[in-house]
């Protein structure tokens, strides 16, 4: 699916945007049918598998969510998203930023851009099941920062690196400990087997 790579935010010129692109995938050991009944449900299980981050509904297919708080460099922020799960698109869930009602961002803006696709997968019979199902992401994450002014003055090499660095932070704790909660918790309430854990791409 493709993926805008131009944030809302891209017109302000304050703002020192850093941008990036992730792909994973985590498998299920269900069919691709009794995978998307469980992700069309989100509302019974997006925020227990986003704890420990703070999340609250704020709309039928949304969420805001505070990722924690970041920084380098002497800096720090502590963002606030809304994220809006649209319902499956021709077998493809996508996932958006949108605003959160009453909180303007201080310092910072974040655009969050994700889609989530389903294919069926066939195992051997020595698998602990013979049906199984890839969930494979594709997320584009934009971060526009206000920089404090001294850190204007340093080299534009580690102005990025460290840009680089705060997109991985965020990642970390949306994307990949996300997809992990959701997997362990979709085999839990089926009683299913946990597939092996296995090392992100990234």
């Amino acid at each position: 699916m493709t993926l805008d790579p131009t944030p809302a935010f891209s017109t302000d010129p304050e703002l020192i945007c850093f941008s990036s692109r992730f792909q994973d995938e985590m498998e299920m050991y269900a069919p691709a049918e009794v995978v998307a009944h469980y992700l069309d449900r989100h509302e019974e299980w997006f925020r227990r598998c986003a704890e420990p981050m703070t999340t609250t509904s704020i709309g039928k297919d949304a969420y805001a969510i505070v990722l924690g708080r970041y920084g380098s460099l002497g800096f720090e922020v502590e963002p606030q998203i809304g994220l809006e799960l649209l319902p499956a698109d021709q077998g493809v869930y996508r996932i958006c930023t949108v605003p959160v009602p009453g909180y303007e961002p201080q310092g910072y803006q974040v655009d969050f851009q994700a889609s989530l696709s389903l294919e069926q997968l066939t195992h051997e019979t020595d698998a602990p099941v013979t049906e199984a199902t890839a969930v494979a992401w594709d997320l584009l994450l934009t971060v526009g920062i206000r920089l404090p002014r001294f850190i204007h003055m340093l080299p534009q090499k580690l102005v990025h690196s460290t840009g680089d660095h705060l997109l991985r932070q965020i990642v970390r704790q949306t994307s990949r400990r996300l997809t992990h909660r959701v997997q362990e918790d979709f085999h839990q309430q089926l009683n299913l087997p946990l597939p092996p854990r296995r090392h992100a791409r990234f």
